[in-house]
């Protein structure tokens, strides 16, 4: 096989190649794709002919190309504009964002060889995987090498030759062996005065190893100190939040955000965990009121507040996209003040069976359960509320929610919905937690299959991905923790279930910021200024949740002092029947 330029200089590639030359890519493409299903190319992608292909996965997103002399092995996921020039190695679990450029030489080793037992030789011991994962538009130069289970934040950018052991922060510079900080390509992102990028680093290890002596020793006394530390400084949290100008006084997530009728919630429910009261800035029952009169008097839904503190009437059907989790945090809310909305949830007191299964059929099972499992927690809790108001729905409707679920549930996954290639279980899992805690866990219904459930969680949580704790989320953890809870009763794998919540618990107690509270994404120096990992009133609420799941699988729920009694509570909230 001779090469070509375009194999060596790939970017000339769509604007110079001959018709011919680019339907023979377009044939290459179309040859890996059938060859290896998980391979997937969007728009002038460029594969060359010369380059070695082994991925079970690969995923090249726009404009992204890998030249000649390139292995690839294992599962690779790309962004945009992404570049793997010639002789680079990529091989086990690497994810890239957007505009990576990758120099020539370079190797991505995402995979190690466990050596741990001297007398066996090392080819024949277990191969580990943590996975690299490397942010948007970052630079990598030439022979450089990234050991598995690094991360390099958005920005930074990794010179000739190094050798990359820790994790980069965002915005850096980093060279030599082993690869230290040397300057900051984005200097709003370097850290404070007098503190060093190592520190910050040699800080979050510190962290870590807090975090496994929590694991090992006294968790629960880690659980009770971080318990007292929250309870002190709620008020703290709640009251940066607050924005007593907007409309009479609202909260919105973090200063200097908007106020969303999901933050009112959010601060009543951090108020009832940590307070055991509403939020100290306004009376209860003029929160509860202001709520109740949300409630579009048409379709019962509530609608997003509008910049000006008005609301956009929510659209009629199954379900309005902006209104629809109102149903649940407006829902819980009301609850915990001694209230409930001033009538039916309207949409769903007119649904006929027909239009439930409907809804079920059309939603995205197999492309994106969570979505899919979003829109039957909606529908579920709505039911839920038209029965504390007397009505129990058309004939039917009620019973084809439950029937279709037990219907399409997987045997083997206990769940509803396909995995995806480009995140593994992480969908399932997650549309699971959504489309259990809506129905089974809320109406206290046995789920189908509640063994294969946490076969299916501990798989997924074996992902880095998701699980390593500078990479964990609120929504993801969560949707660990509770169906882990939900089918305790099963004892099934107890042992590791147990072990995997002490080490969850250990990382959440340590996500939290003083007088701040917890970001819906973990902290840390490579994500230091993700807007996600900000402290708000959703991911405190959320990671509130999490902590006494974890801690309650753990055994050490007691060292907290509170119980979460609303969209998060563990017990059911109402019996299967009205």
């Amino acid at each position: 096989m001779t090469h070509t330029l375009y194999d060596y200089s790939p970017w000339l590639f769509w604007d110079e190649a001959s018709q011919e030359e680019k339907d023979r890519q377009a044939e290459r493409q179309r040859e890996l794709t059938e060859r290896r299903p998980g391979c997937t190319f969007a728009d002038h992608c460029f594969v060359s002919e010369l380059a070695s292909v082994q991925n079970e996965k690969l995923i090249l997103g726009r404009g992204s190309y890998v030249a000649a002399g390139a292995y690839l092995s294992g599962t690779l996921t790309a962004g945009r504009d992404c570049t793997m020039n010639p002789y680079t190695v990529v091989r086990g679990d690497i994810r890239l964002g957007d505009a990576v450029r990758i120099g020539a030489h370079t190797s991505l080793l995402g995979f190690n060889h466990t050596f741990s037992d001297p007398d066996t030789e090392v080819h024949r011991q277990p191969i580990t995987s943590r996975g690299i994962r490397v942010g948007d538009d970052v630079w990598i130069g030439s022979h450089v090498v990234v050991l598995d289970g690094v991360t390099v934040g958005d920005r930074a950018v990794v010179a000739a030759g190094a050798v990359v052991t820790k994790d980069v922060p965002a915005g850096a510079v980093v060279g030599g062996n082993p690869a230290k900080v040397l300057r900051w390509r984005v200097p709003e992102l370097a850290p404070p005065a007098g503190q060093s990028a190592t520190a910050e680093r040699d800080r979050a290890g510190a962290v870590e190893g807090d975090r496994a002596v929590a694991v090992e020793g006294d968790l629960a006394g880690a659980v009770a100190a971080f318990a007292d530390a929250a309870r002190d400084q709620a008020e703290r949290v709640l009251a940066r939040c607050f924005s007593p100008e907007a409309s009479g006084g609202l909260f919105a997530d973090a200063p200097g955000a908007e106020p969303t009728v999901r933050a009112q919630c959010d601060a009543i429910e951090i108020a009832d965990l940590l307070l055991g009261s509403a939020p100290p800035q306004l009376p209860a029952a003029e929160q509860a009121e202001r709520l109740r009169s949300w409630q579009d008097p048409v379709t019962g839904m509530v609608g997003p507040l509008l910049p000006d503190g008005r609301r956009r009437p929510p659209e009629s059907g199954l379900f309005d996209a902006g209104a629809a989790y109102h149903v649940l945090c407006v829902g819980y809310a009301l609850d915990l003040l001694g209230s409930r909305f001033a009538g039916p949830v309207q949409v769903v007191a007119a649904a006929e069976a027909k239009d439930v299964i409907a809804g079920l059929e059309r939603q995205p099972w197999a492309s994106d359960a969570w979505h899919a499992g979003h829109w039957v927690d909606v529908l579920g809790t709505a039911f839920l509320w038209n029965r504390g108001h007397g009505d129990p729905g058309r004939p039917g409707a009620f019973d084809a929610l439950f029937g279709w679920l037990l219907a399409h549930a997987d045997p083997r996954t206990g769940m509803w919905g396909s995995p995806r290639p480009a995140d593994g279980l992480l969908t399932i899992v997650n549309g699971f937690y959504r489309a259990s805690r809506g129905t089974h866990a809320q109406f206290g219904l046995p789920l189908p299959y509640p063994e294969p459930v946490i076969d299916t969680v501990l798989e997924h949580a074996r992902d880095p991905r998701w699980v390593r704790p500078e990479r964990q989320n609120a929504c993801n953890i969560l949707d660990i923790a509770h169906p882990l809870w939900l089918t305790r009763h099963t004892g099934h794998r107890a042992d590791e279930v147990t072990a995997l919540a002490r080490r969850l618990l250990a990382d959440a107690i340590g996500h939290w910021t003083p007088g701040q509270g917890f970001g819906f994404l973990a902290p840390h120096p490579t994500t230091a200024r993700a807007p996600a990992a900000a402290p708000g009133l959703q991911g405190t609420e959320m990671w509130l949740a999490i902590v006494w799941l974890l801690a309650d699988l753990a055994g050490v729920a007691d060292a907290l002092g509170y119980r979460p009694r609303g969209v998060h509570r563990p017990e059911p909230a109402a019996p299967a029947t009205p």
